[in-house]
């Protein structure tokens, strides 16, 4: 999950570890036979895999849940994970050195970058596809029409808020922008602020402000419109009235965290990696919903965050064959659960969530705002980054220079 490398990676360092069970259903696209055995050449006995999963708890879970599904094939992994600031230069390194590993993790909004350069095998040629996962997940994993990953669970962000804070205070959950001003007015007491968010000026700050611009018809292909102009005014009101802090614009996700759970914000946007962190405050009393929309009954439209699995191209047909097999194993319905479970993540097969929020019931606000999240990269793909950077160039100058929305949008757009 993502951590701010100027660009978002929800995902910061837990506390303690924890242990995936290693429920493994059969791997879906693939043969019964050895994982080499296809290519007519040696069978396959190891396969090298890199992620960016270098913390705990993530580090053990995931390390479990590759070897497991190793074992599963037969072949041994030898897994790599490096810092997420440290991956795509890596596999731009190695993509030019002809060194790529055979199984490759990317944050999904990467997919399109590496995809375009030609470091990544079609994942039909495996005959793996993707029916039946949520179509902002398919997007992302897709390039010029083919696949080219299978992404096992996603996240996003939403409105978290202490259910205690509203209660004492009166005050109902928003569903609406005019009720998030209300009552984040209304909660605003002492050094407490109504609502806390990241306006940071890297691409965790965009991460934060695509619901709002999303959900009132803004896009990425012209930010210079009304619609992008009215959210930003929206942010820039919240701030003004003493409702949010005006540290806004320089706190990360953790920061905004860090704001919550110590009582100083009665709301805040944020994602479900924060669950541990707030589960360890003792008799912080918290729920989730939906970020609000501009008007009740438009719909809510988050960011789906999360990382893929791929099989680079390395010109070694039996190694792909089983690294292939390794993606549909971590895929599987049971790993999907597992995974989502343990990393305070979504199932990305719809028909799972049902099951996955009996089991998980504090995950019912995010899983929900899931069914209606989609790809950062669905419209432009690789030309994502320079729209994020846009948006949060825009966000800065409105809300520390006092220029209006529109014009700070304006400018970006035309930068």
């Amino acid at each position: 999950m993502p951590t701010p490398r100027k660009r978002v990676r929800v995902r910061q360092v837990l506390a303690g570890a924890c242990a995936v069970p290693l429920a493994l259903s059969a791997c879906g696209g693939g043969s019964d036979a050895p994982a080499g055995g296809s290519s007519g050449g040696a069978a396959v006995t190891a396969l090298r895999v890199l992620d960016y999963y270098a913390n705990e708890p993530d580090n053990t879970v995931v390390q479990q849940t590759v070897e497991a599904c190793g074992t599963q094939i037969g072949v041994k992994i030898e897994r790599e994970a490096v810092p997420g600031d440290k991956l795509i230069a890596k596999v731009l390194q190695q993509s030019s050195s002809k060194t790529l590993p055979d199984v490759l993790m990317l944050d999904n909004p990467d997919l399109q970058q590496i995809a375009a350069s030609g470091a990544l095998a079609p994942l039909d040629d495996f005959g793996l596809k993707a029916d039946g996962y949520q179509q902002g997940v398919v997007d992302a994993s897709t390039y010029e029409g083919k696949l080219y990953g299978l992404q096992p669970v996603t996240n996003t962000i939403a409105l978290i808020y202490n259910k205690d804070i509203l209660a004492e205070a009166g005050v109902s959950v928003p569903t609406t922008w005019e009720e998030l001003e209300a009552a984040s007015k209304q909660l605003t007491k002492g050094d407490r602020y109504g609502v806390a968010f990241s306006a940071i000026n890297t691409f965790e700050g965009t991460w934060q402000f695509l619901p709002f611009m999303w959900s009132n018809g803004g896009e990425e292909k012209d930010i210079a419109t009304q619609q992008t102009a009215d959210a930003l005014q929206l942010w820039v009101d919240l701030v003004k009235d003493g409702s949010a802090s005006k540290s806004v614009v320089t706190w990360s996700q953790a920061d905004v965290n860090d704001q919550f759970k110590a009582g100083k914000a009665a709301m805040m946007v944020n994602g479900p990696w924060q669950f541990p962190v707030l589960d360890s405050v003792a008799g912080l009393n918290y729920d989730v919903v939906p970020i609000p929309v501009p008007k009740a009954g438009m719909t809510s439209v988050a960011p789906l965050g999360g990382e893929t699995w791929t099989v680079p191209q390395t010109g070694d047909k039996a190694r792909q064959a089983a690294a292939a097999k390794v993606v549909a194993c971590l895929n599987s319905d049971a790993n999907q659960l597992a995974l989502a479970k343990a990393r305070q993540t979504v199932p990305t097969k719809t028909s799972l969530l049902a099951e996955f929020v009996a089991q998980n019931p504090k995950m019912k606000g995010f899983t929900d705002a899931v069914q209606t999240a989609r790809s950062r990269t669905g419209q432009l793909g690789p030309d994502w980054p320079k729209a994020a950077t846009k948006i949060y160039t825009a966000m800065q100058a409105a809300m520390t220079s006092g220029e209006a929305p529109l014009s700070a949008l304006q400018q970006a757009q035309a930068g």
